[in-house]
């Protein structure tokens, strides 16, 4: 269960899914309204979690997007990156909060762990799907709130995503310097804070980069924010919508695992038509304490981070 930096994957991106999702304004507009089509919607991560959908009086529900650093040709995988999204469609508004991939949680049966390796774990043990859902459970349980939908993506998902747009806009907010880059040739690369114009492969080696940054992990989770922006703005300008019914098609290079049919995907899109980031998108960062710590599944001491349960209920609070 080695991690290798090489094979990181960048799970904020996989929210760019939905941005594609516009291509919806294309295909039968009428049926597809998603205050409408979102009257009902599964729950698949709760503590009592179900197969059946559930009403709900208002469109408003939970969305999990999932990185893994599942490499080419394998069928294991560890949840490198975890972002919750909660979509109110009244509202037009979205709640986005990172997890922490070293996240310590406890697992029924097993003990505690960190979040990243439960999917992995399962996986071995009960086959892919059960990974998935063990890993949308655990987040489930660990933010105290249902999940309705998860997307998973990896590292070639997101970078095909971002080259079907032709590349993107993005803001570095700071100086990045590529320790653990995918392509060897871009090994100890400087990115000066600025606005760039990336394609995928470059968008891909930003936003997974961690080691070099003054906040590690967080501060790889501000880059993910920003090319989230980017994918956006990308995805809705006014010569790419007569392309965007194309693009859709294509959402299954992205995604290797989602309880989301493309008409749900198409109908977010429609939500999303007139998408503002700036000021639709309120987006957290759960920070917790670092600590070594005994791991009940690898039975052994590693790095872990410890949360405020606190601090979770009140952003939780949002997910309701």
């Amino acid at each position: 269960m080695k991690k290798k930096g090489k094979w990181k994957v960048l799970g904020f991106s996989i929210l760019g899914i939905f941005v594609l999702g516009i291509a919806a304004l294309g295909y039968e507009y009428y049926q597809l309204q998603p205050k409408t089509h979102f009257s009902t919607v599964p729950v698949v991560g709760a503590k009592k979690s179900t197969d059946q959908k559930v009403e709900e009086k208002t469109p408003v529900f939970n969305v999990l997007l999932i990185g893994s650093d599942q490499r080419k040709g394998q069928k294991l995988g560890h949840t490198d990156s975890m972002m919750l999204i909660h979509v109110d469609l009244n509202k037009n508004k979205y709640q986005a909060v990172s997890i922490p991939r070293d996240t310590r949680v406890h697992v029924d049966g097993y003990g505690y762990t960190k979040l990243t390796s439960v999917q992995y774990i399962m996986q071995a043990k009960k086959g892919t799907q059960k990974g998935v859902e063990a890993a949308v459970a655990a987040v489930s349980d660990f933010m105290g709130v249902p999940i309705n939908y998860y997307v998973e993506t990896n590292y070639w998902g997101f970078q095909s995503m971002v080259d079907s747009l032709g590349g993107i806009n993005m803001n570095v907010p700071f100086d990045v310097t590529l320790t653990h880059p995918w392509y060897k040739e871009n090994t100890n690369k400087v990115i000066s804070a600025g606005t760039y114009s990336f394609d995928g492969k470059m968008v891909a080696e930003v936003v997974h980069e961690r080691y070099s940054l003054k906040n590690g992990e967080y501060g790889r989770q501000q880059l993910q924010e920003e090319a989230l922006k980017g994918i956006a703005k990308a995805a809705l300008s006014p010569n790419k919508i007569t392309k965007l019914p194309d693009l859709v098609k294509t959402i299954p290079q992205f995604v290797l695992a989602t309880n989301m049919t493309t008409s749900d995907m198409l109908s977010l899109g429609l939500s999303a038509k007139d998408f503002d980031p700036q000021t639709q998108l309120t987006y957290q960062q759960i920070r917790g304490e670092s600590k070594t710590l005994y791991d009940d599944i690898l039975k052994a001491k590693n790095y872990q981070i410890v949360i405020n349960q606190e601090q979770v209920k009140k952003i939780a609070v949002n997910f309701q």
